[in-house]
């Protein structure tokens, strides 16, 4: 079973019923999901492992006045997310201490609702970083290579809407430590199949510090796909039947850029979701241009689940290239009978700051996409 992107690809119940089913789950073990899936166990796993954290607790939060020390302790902004969160999801910042009781609160109702588990974790808020993560697989015969390191800073609400490989401001000295870091953190826990180590970084200091890791293949693993010829679906499926690795750290090279354009069903410039039934789909295509997707002409988006109907992916040699093969591919993209964010992403690509690979995750902030 390869669970996909949701929820069960994460689930290390789900894995477990189906270890003990004699089932193949196509991913990690569930020991692993559950040593790094909890983000209060992986900060202190990362912490074994000399990686680099910001300020936080260290253990998992059960009471109000533990907040009220941490925050006394790390200052404001801080954030306040939960332990078994990701997508973005279960997640509140905290700027000043008369926000602190009710943000801590709305964030344990919203973990119990979303994933079963209302335990949080607290954390030093930076507030104008990049989001940048490795992407990593490992077998299970003790190998752990990184591919590369993508760049998801614009994001809404902690969504991201945009992805690319490889990051526009690393160079190769910050690029190798940042995936010696990943493949130190995995490899310490025998990690044996794909998965994404995030972080935030600071482009000032030159400094990463590390967020959780995803046990799972993510939405954007197509960029990374590109940029270094892996099929990482493929490799999850070998590693997966007892197979090695078949390539090693040293045969891994980025070669060129690729973005990745999320295509949600929603209003371009509310971001509210638009459900409905599409009349006519037209999907680009040429050199360098791939989609992922399953919508056609006559299929109905569901109200009921997320919104992202496609990923559109372009290559270029160079980010220059890849991001005029971004704006002839939009252009050409058509959905009718449906809003989607495709006129959004059209603005985005001529955006000046996110041309010159300027975006951090507060981009959204400060620019109007509406104007």
């Amino acid at each position: 079973i390869h669970p996909g992107y949701g929820f069960l690809s994460e689930n290390a119940k789900f894995a477990e019923v189906c270890e003990r089913s004699k089932v193949t789950f196509i991913g990690p073990t569930s020991d692993k999901i559950r040593a790094l899936g909890n983000k209060v166990a992986a900060r202190g796993i990362a912490k074994s492992a000399d990686v680099p954290l910001l300020p936080g607790s260290q253990e998992r939060i059960t009471d109000f006045s533990q907040v009220q020390a941490l925050a006394k302790e790390i200052g404001y902004p801080l954030i306040i997310k939960a332990s078994a969160g990701g997508g973005g999801r279960g997640m509140k910042i905290v700027n000043e201490e008369a926000q602190l009781q009710r943000l801590y609160d709305l964030c344990k109702s919203e973990a119990q609702v979303a994933f079963g588990d209302s335990d949080v974790f607290v954390e030093r808020y930076l507030t104008n970083p990049r989001h940048v993560e490795v992407q990593v697989i490992g077998d299970n015969h003790g190998n752990v290579v990184a591919l590369g390191e993508r760049d998801c800073s614009v994001q809404r609400r902690h969504q991201k809407l945009v992805e690319e490989s490889p990051c526009p401001v690393f160079n190769e000295d910050l690029r190798k430590s940042i995936q010696e870091t990943a493949v130190r953190l995995v490899k310490s826990v025998g990690y044996n199949s794909a998965g994404t180590v995030e972080f935030l970084y600071e482009h000032e200091r030159k400094a990463f510090y590390f967020m959780e890791v995803n046990t799972r293949i993510q939405v954007e693993h197509p960029v990374t796909e590109i940029v270094t010829g892996v099929d990482l679906i493929k490799t999850m499926i070998k590693v997966a039947q007892g197979e090695k690795l078949p390539f090693t750290q040293n045969d891994i090279k980025l070669k060129g850029h690729a973005l990745e354009c999320r295509i949600n069903a929603e209003d371009p410039d509310s971001f509210a979701p638009w459900p409905g039934k599409i009349s006519a789909y037209h999907a680009p295509g040429g050199p360098g241009v791939r989609i992922d997707g399953m919508i056609y002409a006559g299929y109905t988006v569901p109200s009921l689940y997320d919104s992202m109907i496609a990923k559109l992916i372009c290559y270029g040699a160079d980010r220059q290239e890849c991001l005029m093969r971004m704006r002839r591919a939009l252009a050409e993209m058509k959905v009718d009978g449906i809003r989607t964010n495709i006129k959004f992403h059209q603005k985005l690509v001529e955006q000046p700051d996110f041309v010159a690979g300027k975006a951090t995750t507060r981009f959204l902030d400060h620019w109007d996409h509406k104007a």
